[in-house]
């Protein structure tokens, strides 16, 4: 059979995003701040849209009559404004003011002898925060170093990174420098003594010797320790230890208690990170025994069509290029109004489905969270599972125990298989961080021993699951937390 080409026509039906429909999605996953901020620059945009103030609304007659009125004001004759020039030209002293004005106070009409309650308060005033580059930059600079040492110094600075150690081999930088190997890592250990001592180590055990060497109370054993046996510490092998440097246990115990509190990132002592503070987009309280669902409309300005605008739109004799462009921002304005409204709503119907199911959480904490999966609430909502991702995505809670991201919520079912029980992850999370919590510091549990423990309690999970959720939490094996 012979393959020939030919051309045809098919009518199909499919799903377009229009830009209003993707304005909707972006909607979605913005957070409230974001949100905020948006609507703040459509209005500078979009001359169709103002904020409702909270007046009383008049009609369009009232409002085209007040124009009127106010265009014959303007434009009569008798219309005369307050004489800002002649008639307050001796109505104020001049010489008084300038003397009276304090150019430490917060007003011109604070006086030298006020009291310090009424100046400003210092809580007020922002000021940022040091890096950990210029706090060591500053010290460097009061150090007597040659052009080319600073250079190299500087250097050596910009590239140690936010726990305080080199992010590229020292001799690298040593080899762009035009200084002698020697000199070179001299300027380093000067470096690496500047508060907080240790920054610019290359490795863990560079830096913990650094710190070592300038206590108070130098020991031998905590330094070599550091030197060569930093895995054997780890293992908690404490016999090899002993053995290698011919001491007692005890002695290697009191070197890991020293070594222990020396600090394995110094430079997260200087931060100049500000903190970020999330603002919930829902408030659940607790009225009358029952936990109701409020979304946090602060800041959310209750928007309109302009009045105005409308006026040109009716306007016959109005040009035809303006229409359209009224037409146009008419559209996008409510289009952005609807999309907000809905916004909203489906924030509220997923927060309250959440709250409906999750009873158990809110009055008696986390350990009784339930498995609860996006499809759940997407089928209880009438909605799309991808619709509910979005809503959840960067969104935040605020409950009476505490501020959670609504992602927190969802969780897979885990040891429901074999006859067990379902439990959330993040409840498993608890059980297994109180087991290790009570557990005997000489003999504690393994993996396996936690998930016999568990099964006792109808929760099925393999003694892998158990590790994983382990980990998670950072907590090390059993054989590192014998002591």
């Amino acid at each position: 059979m012979a393959i020939k080409m030919h051309q045809g026509l098919k009518q199909t039906q499919g799903l377009m995003i229009t830009p209003q429909l993707q304005q909707a999605i972006k909607l979605l996953t913005l957070t409230h701040l974001e949100m905020t901020n948006l609507i703040s620059q459509e209005m500078v945009e979009n001359p169709m849209l103002e904020e409702i103030d909270g007046e009383v609304e008049r009609g369009e007659e009232d409002i085209s009559s007040r124009e009127e009125i106010d265009a014959q004001e303007a434009t009569s004759e008798n219309f005369s404004g307050p004489e800002l020039i002649e008639g307050s030209k001796d109505s104020f002293d001049w010489e008084t003011y300038s003397e009276s004005f304090n150019s430490t106070s917060s007003s011109p009409n604070m006086k030298e002898n006020s009291s310090p309650d009424d100046l400003p308060s210092y809580e007020n005033m922002v000021s940022k925060g040091q890096s950990l580059q210029e706090h060591l930059e500053w010290q460097l600079r009061m150090e007597s170093l040659t052009a080319d040492e600073l250079n190299y110094a500087l250097e050596l600075i910009g590239n140690i990174d936010d726990d305080g150690y080199l992010e590229v081999p020292v001799d690298e930088i040593i080899a762009r420098s035009s200084l002698e190997r020697d000199q070179a890592i001299g300027i380093l250990g000067l470096v690496q003594h500047l508060d907080p001592v240790g920054c610019g180590s290359q490795n863990l055990e560079e830096c913990l010797g650094i710190q070592a060497r300038l206590l108070p109370e130098r020991s031998p054993l905590v330094e070599l320790i550091i030197e060569r046996n930093m895995q054997d510490l780890e293992k908690k092998d404490y016999a090899k230890i002993a053995k290698d440097f011919g001491v007692s246990k005890d002695k290697v115990k009191d070197a890991e208690l020293v070594i222990m509190g020396l600090n394995p990132k110094p430079g997260r002592l200087i931060s100049a990170e500000e903190t970020q503070y999330v603002v919930p987009d829902i408030f659940v309280a607790e009225v009358g025994g029952e936990f109701v669902v409020q979304v946090n409309d602060e800041g959310v300005p209750r928007l309109r069509i302009s009045n105005l605008y409308k006026s040109l739109m009716k306007n016959q004799q109005s040009d035809a290029e303006a229409k359209e462009f009224v037409q146009d921002k008419l559209r996008s304005a409510m289009w952005l109004i609807k999309s907000i409204e809905n916004r909203q709503k489906t924030i509220y119907k997923v927060a309250h489905s959440i709250v409906r199911t999750q009873q158990e959480f809110f009055k008696k904490g986390p350990a009784f969270l339930k498995p609860m999966i996006l499809k759940d609430i997407a089928n209880e909502i009438g909605m799309h599972e991808s619709t509910v991702s979005r809503v959840t995505t960067n969104k935040f809670m605020h409950t009476p125990i505490g501020t959670f991201e609504l992602k927190y919520f969802f969780n897979a079912g885990i040891g429901g298989k074999n006859g067990g029980i379902d439990i959330a992850g993040e409840s498993l999370k608890l059980k297994i961080k109180e087991m290790i919590g009570h557990e005997d510091p000489k003999r504690p549990l393994s993996d396996q021993k936690i998930s016999e423990l568990l099964s006792t309690k109808d929760i099925i999970v393999a003694r892998r699951t158990v590790a994983k959720y382990r980990e998670m939490m950072n907590i090390a094996p059993s054989s590192k937390r014998k002591k």
